[in-house]
């Protein structure tokens, strides 16, 4: 553990990110994964929509890259766009 004040708040609030940012990440592969298994039925636009609208989401908070998103979306709609 580190003796500097700062840096022991630092350690705290970088839990606190980490955390916040592991549910993101999760809720989006899961979100993504509803999408994909989805793929030919009827809720499977509204599962993409919100699938989609997570990874933007994460994105805007910096927790994933904006390429890794576009590159994420673009698979996504491949699959679906193949599937049905």
């Amino acid at each position: 553990m580190a003796n500097i004040k700062s840096q022991k708040k630092r350690i705290l609030t970088n839990a606190k990110r980490a955390e916040r940012n592991k549910a993101v990440k999760s809720e989006l592969r899961t979100r993504v994964k509803t999408a994909k298994s989805t793929i030919g039925s009827d809720t499977n636009v509204e599962d993409v929509r919100v699938a989609v609208k997570r990874i933007d989401m994460a994105t805007a908070k910096g927790i994933i890259h904006k390429n890794t998103a576009a590159r994420r979306k673009s698979r996504l709609m491949k699959q679906v766009n193949a599937g049905g």
